[in-house]
C-alpha cells in the first residue's frame, strides 16, 4: 500500500476536523472536532511506522500516548463543559467568553457614575 492513501485520509480527517473546530459554536462538537483531528495525527503516525519499517515501533508507540492524552483531554474538557452548561444553561462557544462568576460589565461609561455607588459621590478610599 503506497503512502499517500493514509496520508490524503489523514488530511481530509483533519481538514474536517479544523473545519468543526472554527465553524461550531456548540461546545460538545468543538470537543468532537479536537478529538478528530488528533485522530488524523495518529493515523500519520502509524502509517509512516509501518512506512519506514522502524524496528522499536516509535509511531505506534506515540499513537497510544496521544490517544491516553485525547481520553484525558477529552474527560476534562466535558466535566468543564458539563458545569459550565449547569450555570449558565447553554454550551455556546459565544456565550462562554466571560466565564468569572459574579463580574458585571462597567456602567460607568453609560450612567457616568460608578457601579454600586449610586449617588454619584466618590468613595472615601478614592478621596484619600
Amino acid at each position: 500500500m503506497h503512502l499517500a492513501y493514509p496520508a490524503v485520509l489523514a488530511a481530509l480527517l483533519f481538514c474536517t476536523g479544523l473545519y468543526g473546530v472554527l465553524a461550531r459554536r456548540n461546545a460538545i462538537l468543538v470537543l468532537m472536532s479536537v478529538e478528530l483531528m488528533l485522530n488524523a495525527v495518529n493515523l500519520n503516525l502509524v502509517a509512516f511506522d509501518v512506512w519506514l519499517r522502524d524496528a522499536l515501533h516509535a509511531g505506534q508507540a506515540l499513537t497510544l500516548f496521544t490517544i491516553a492524552i485525547a481520553a484525558a483531554e477529552i474527560g476534562i474538557g466535558l466535566a468543564i463543559v458539563l458545569m459550565v452548561y449547569r450555570n449558565r444553561g447553554t454550551s455556546d462557544v459565544d456565550r462562554m467568553r466571560d466565564t468569572a462568576e459574579g463580574h458585571e460589565p462597567d456602567r460607568t461609561a453609560a450612567t457616568g457614575t460608578p457601579t454600586g455607588s449610586g449617588t454619584g459621590t466618590a468613595r472615601p478610599e478614592a478621596a484619600a
